[in-house]
């Protein structure tokens, strides 16, 4: 499966949050200033992880239906990704 630019973006973006926190670290930063951007990254993370099952369910389901099958298969392992990633 081929992931979109935005996706990997989204990822570049989280590093660079993770990166911003460890330099918060070295510098001694006040906890709730590290607690809220470490809040912010686990949001863009469960966003990125929806995104990510999102488009393959769609890929998945098309594929399953191209072959004559059903699609119950593939949903049902979709959302147990979605309460795993939780």
């Amino acid at each position: 499966m081929e992931y979109d630019n935005a996706i990997k973006n989204r990822l570049k973006r989280i590093e660079g949050q993770v990166r911003g926190v460890l330099g918060m670290l070295e510098e001694g930063k006040d906890c709730r200033e590290i607690v809220t951007q470490l809040t912010a990254i686990r949001t863009a993370v469960d966003r990125t992880v929806g995104t990510v099952i999102g488009s393959n369910l769609q890929h998945c389901i098309q594929e399953e239906l191209e072959q004559g099958h059903s699609p119950d298969k593939v949903i049902k392992e979709a959302v147990e990704l979605l309460v795993k990633s939780r």
